[in-house]
C-alpha cells in the first residue's frame, strides 16, 4: 500500500537547509528589513542563498551514508543548461536555456560551436529551450525531440510550450526541423482569464521534461503557465502529462480518446509545474516531480487517467495566503508519494540508480534540487519511497536542474547557473 511522505526542509542527513524559493525557482521577496536608528549603522545585508555561487574547480571527495564518492568537474561555461541525452558514442547534447544545443564530448570537452537549426525561441526568465531526448532509434533514424518556448507570431508576450523534432547530421547542424506537438496558447484572446491566489506571470510553469517509453511512446510534461484556473478542465494542456506517438500524432488507446470533453493527449491532469520525469527501467513505472505553490513540491508515480488535484488539492499553501479547497485525501485526486513542507523544495528532473558501480545506490531516486542540494530517495521493496532521505552536494551551493545515470555507471548532474557545470559523481577511493 502506498504511503504518503512528507518531509519538513532540512532534516535529511546533509553530505557535503535553504530558504524557500518562489514560484518556480526564483528568488522569494523579501521580508522588509526593521527600521534602523538614525544613531546606529546599517547592518551589512546577508548574502541572498539564491545567487549563484562561483563554482570551484574541484575534485570533491564524500563519505556518504553507503558508499564513498569522487565528484568532478567534466565541463563548465554552460549557460543555465536544462536537459541533457547521451549519444551512443558516449558524447552528450546538452541543451542551453537561452536557445543553444550543445555538444560535450565524452573526454569532457565543451564543442564552441552550438548545433545549428533550432527554431525562434522565445528566451526570457524561466522560459527558454528546455529538455532534449533521443528517438528509441536514434542510431538508425538520428531524430532528436527538443522541448522549448515557442512565441506568437503575432504578440511578443504570449508563448507556449513546443515539441521539435529534427534529424541531426552529427555535427553542428539540424534538417527537417518540425514543430510535432505545440500547447494550446492564448493568442488573441482578450481578455486573459481571471486568475487567483498570488500565481506568478503567465511566462513560467512550462513544465517541459520528456521521456520515452519501452514502447516508443513520447510523454511530455505540460505546466499551468500560473493560470491554475486551467488545470482542472480538460479541453485544454495546462497542467497535464502528455502522451504522443514519436511523431507527434495521438496514440489510439490513450485514456480519453473519442470523450469529447477531453483533449485526446492527455495521460494526466491536475499538475501545476512537472518539472522532472522519469521511468523506472526495473519496474516500468513513470514517476514525475513537480512544483507546488509556497511548499507542497511533490514526487508523484504517474499513473493512466489520474488526476493530481492542482488547484485545488495541494498541500502548500497558495502565495496570497489563500487556503486549498482540499489537503490531500481527496476522493478522486491522487495524492503524491513525497511532499515537502512547509518551504519549497524546488525540485528538478530525476531518475532511478541502478546498477553496482556506485555501491550502495542501486534502486535509489535521485532527485536534482534547484535548493542546491542533490536529494537520495531510499526505495523500499513494495517500490514506494521508505521515507529516508539523504542530501548530497549541499556544500557546493548549486542549483541542480538535471541529474540522470550514464553509460558508463556514474551520475551526471548539471548545475543551472550562468556559468554552468556538467558534473559527474563516481566511485571513491
Amino acid at each position: 500500500m502506498r504511503r504518503v511522505i512528507a518531509l519538513a526542509l532540512g532534516t535529511a542527513l546533509a553530505i557535503g537547509g535553504s530558504a524557500a524559493l518562489a514560484q518556480d525557482g526564483g528568488a522569494a521577496p523579501a521580508a522588509a528589513p526593521p527600521a534602523v536608528p538614525a544613531a546606529a549603522p546599517a547592518a551589512a545585508p546577508a548574502p541572498s542563498p539564491f545567487l549563484a555561487t562561483p563554482l570551484g574547480a574541484g575534485p570533491w571527495d564524500y563519505q556518504t551514508e553507503k558508499n564513498k564518492i569522487h565528484v568532478e568537474v567534466v565541463t563548465k561555461g554552460l549557460d543555465h543548461p536544462w536537459g541533457m541525452a547521451f549519444l551512443p558514442n558516449g558524447d552528450m547534447l546538452v541543451t542551453e536555456r537561452p536557445g543553444r544545443l550543445r555538444i560535450v564530448s565524452k573526454a569532457g570537452v565543451l564543442d564552441p560551436t552550438p548545433i545549428a537549426g533550432l527554431p525562434a525561441i522565445f528566451a526570457q526568465g524561466i522560459a527558454g529551450l528546455m529538455d532534449v531526448a533521443l528517438h528509441p532509434q536514434f542510431a538508425k533514424n538520428r531524430l532528436i525531440y527538443v522541448t522549448y518556448t515557442k512565441p506568437s507570431p503575432t504578440d511578443p508576450k504570449s508563448t507556449t510550450l513546443a515539441v521539435m523534432r529534427a534529424k541531426w547530421d552529427g555535427s553542428h547542424q539540424l534538417t527537417d526541423v518540425k514543430d510535432i506537438f505545440v500547447a494550446d496558447t492564448w493568442y488573441g484572446q482578450d481578455p486573459l482569464p481571471q486568475r487567483c491566489c498570488g500565481q506568478g506571470p503567465p511566462t513560467g510553469s512550462y513544465g517541459g521534461r520528456m521521456a520515452f517509453d519501452g514502447d516508443g511512446f513520447l510523454f511530455v510534461t505540460s505546466g499551468d503557465r500560473n493560470y491554475g484556473e486551467m488545470v482542472q478542465k480538460t479541453d485544454n494542456d495546462f497542467g497535464k502529462i502528455l502522451r504522443l506517438n514519436d511523431d507527434g500524432s495521438i496514440p489510439k488507446d490513450n485514456p480519453y480518446v473519442g470523450d469529447k470533453d477531453y483533449k485526446p493527449e492527455i495521460w494526466t491532469i491536475g499538475h501545476r509545474n512537472p518539472t522532472g520525469l522519469t521511468i523506472d527501467p526495473e519496474f516500468g513505472e513513470m514517476w514525475e516531480t513537480e512544483f507546488g505553490p509556497h511548499g507542497g513540491d511533490e514526487v508523484n508515480r504517474i499513473q493512466r487517467g489520474a488526476n493530481y488535484g492542482w488547484i485545488d488539492v495541494t498541500q502548500g499553501q497558495h502565495y496570497d495566503k489563500t487556503p486549498a479547497k482540499g489537503v490531500k485525501g481527496v476522493s478522486g485526486m491522487t495524492d503524491p508519494l513525497i511532499v515537502w513542507l512547509p518551504e519549497s523544495a524546488n525540485p528538478g528532473n530525476l531518475t532511478f540508480y541502478h546498477g553496482k558501480r556506485l555501491p550502495g545506490w542501486d534502486g535509489s531516486l535521485f532527485i536534482a534540487m534547484m535548493s542546491k542540494s542533490l536529494i537520495r530517495a531510499e526505495i523500499g521493496a513494495n517500490g514506494d519511497p521508505s521515507g529516508k532521505q539523504e542530501k548530497l552536494l549541499e556544500d557546493l551551493k548549486q542549483r541542480l536542474r538535471d541529474v540522470r545515470q550514464g553509460p558508463d555507471g556514474n551520475l551526471y548532474v548539471l548545475t543551472d547557473e550562468k556559468d554552468g557545470a556538467l558534473l559527474r559523481i563516481a566511485p571513491g577511493k
